[in-house]
């Protein structure tokens, strides 16, 4: 094969053999040139193939750590009720028929394997009214329509919000929670789930 750097090759030149084992290649550190065109030069890195950077490897590893660490710590010392709401997100209603033991350590569980994730669930003050309006409806407290277009009282059937286009209705009933109107509803449903 032809290099371009024909005109200064000295004799026959061959292409050397790459071997790559378990999905790696070395590059001997007496093969500057290929380490060199790897490292600096070649348009697929970090797309085909990483370069291996013990100092970057340990850097991500210690911020990973770090986040999971801030994650058990924080659901260590989560309440019950705040712990049902963000293990509801992950498991839905299954969360009902869970022991409180069994909610913190599906808790734990997600803190451990998603920390990223589960701390942005305990910073969102959103999961704590989406929690409270799941368990109100699944109580009969509120009810959802067949349509998921409107809610309404459980007892007396009068219209409380309808659920704007295209939007998860809980999403949308814990925005609502937080209107004037919302409030007072909230409240009045807080009342009633304890």
């Amino acid at each position: 094969m032809n290099s371009p750097f024909v005109d200064e090759q000295k004799g026959e030149v061959t292409m050397g053999h790459i071997t790559f084992r378990d999905g790696s290649l070395h590059v001997p550190s007496r093969n500057v040139a290929l380490q060199k065109l790897l490292s600096l030069y070649h348009p697929m890195k970090d797309r085909k193939y990483i370069e291996y950077i013990p100092k970057q490897i340990a850097s991500d590893e210690l911020v990973n750590l770090e986040f999971e660490l801030e994650a058990l710590l924080a659901a260590r010392t989560m309440d019950v009720d705040q712990a049902e709401a963000i293990v509801r997100v992950e498991q839905g209603n299954a969360v009902d028929s869970l022991s409180s033991k069994e909610v913190k350590r599906d808790l734990m569980l997600l803190a451990k394997r998603n920390p990223q994730l589960f701390l942005s669930l305990a910073a969102d003050e959103n999961v704590g009214l989406r929690n409270a309006g799941i368990k109100a409806e699944s109580q009969g407290l509120i009810r959802l329509s067949q349509d998921q277009r409107t809610f309404h009282w459980g007892s007396n059937d009068r219209k409380l919000m309808t659920v704007p286009f295209d939007e998860n209705p809980y999403t949308a009933l814990a925005a609502w929670f937080k209107t004037d109107d919302g409030v007072e509803v909230y409240k009045s449903i807080e009342k009633q789930l304890q």
